[in-house]
């Protein structure tokens, strides 16, 4: 399972959370202190994204898939 580490601009502020690939798109977030949740990608769809058993705000989450999907190269190119 590959973990990597990233960094998300929201509300002013620089958020640091840990990610750790499950496979199957499957994504367990967390930071150093507490276990966030999981989120699942879909790769046809990149604005897709499920969120399971996470409670954070769709920016929040919409922001972490970017990231996610950036570190992973998903992101179309231009």
């Amino acid at each position: 399972m590959k973990q990597f580490r990233i960094e998300v601009a929201y509300n002013g502020q620089a958020k640091f959370y840990n990610i750790q690939a499950l496979g199957n798109q499957h994504y367990e977030i967390y930071t150093d202190e507490e276990n966030i949740g999981t989120i699942q990608l879909d790769k046809k769809n990149h604005d897709h994204c499920e969120s399971i058993a996470c409670e954070l705000d769709m920016p929040l989450l919409n922001a972490i898939r970017d990231q996610i999907q950036f570190h992973e190269e998903w992101m179309p190119r231009h």
